[in-house]
This record gives structure tokens, sequence and C-alpha cells, in this order.
């Protein structure tokens, strides 16, 4: 019931990433096991972890990896902790990780794509 839930202020969403920034593992725990549920049903599941790729790449910056993990930790947690909509506007988990991926595309090298490719194919049992 989206009625029931209050538009979250920047600092709220501020402390969230820094919290989940501070918890890397527990985050990148909740990604794979959302993933693993979610493997064949979801349609944008390559952008997502084209997203954690090049999150976790050591090379990237760090914006950069704020800008991704924000997407992944909104895709990650779960509807009552971080309200899926912004005042007015109802915003999807797919147009999250889509914006976060276009205002950091120069960032994404082949090698975060080709990562996500083969991961994909594994959770979906295909052969690699």
């Amino acid at each position: 019931m989206w009625y029931r839930y209050q538009a979250a202020s920047w600092q709220d969403a501020e402390a969230l990433l820094r919290r989940m920034a501070g918890n890397e593992q527990a985050l990148r725990r909740e990604l794979w096991r959302k993933l693993k549920r979610e493997a064949a049903a979801l349609p944008f599941l390559e952008d997502i972890l084209t997203a954690y790729y090049c999150a976790f790449d050591r090379q990237t910056p760090l914006y950069v990896k704020g800008v991704l993990m924000g997407a992944i930790a909104y895709f990650v947690l779960p509807n009552h902790w971080l309200p899926k909509y912004i005042p007015m506007l109802i915003v999807d988990d797919a147009a999250i990780v889509a914006a976060a991926i276009k205002a950091v595309s120069s960032q994404i090298k082949p090698e975060h794509r080709h990562a996500a490719q083969r991961t994909l194919a594994r959770l979906r049992g295909e052969r690699v």
C-alpha cells in the first residue's frame, strides 16, 4: 500500500547509504541472495550484475561506486526500509538501475559487461 510510505529526506537516504557502504559484505550477500531467487524472471538482471562488477572494481572512481552501490542497495532493500517512490513519482527498480548506469556509463568497462554475462549464464544454468 503505497500511501503508507512517506518520502525519505535526503539526510535519511544519506545515512542509509553510509550504513550500506560501511557494510559492503552485507550488501554483497543480500544482492546474491536476491539474484539467485530472481535469476530467471528479472529482465534487467544483466544491468544489475554490470553495476555490481563496476562498483566493486578497485579501479572504479569513488563517486561511480557511490552511484552504483546506491542503485544496488535500492534494488536489494525491502520496501519498508526505503520507500519505492519519490513524492508524485513512482520509481521502479529497473529505472533506478538504468539511470545509475546511464549516469556513469563512461566508467563501465567491457570486462564488467562480460563478467555480468558470464555470471548471468551461470545463474540461469547455461553453459559458460
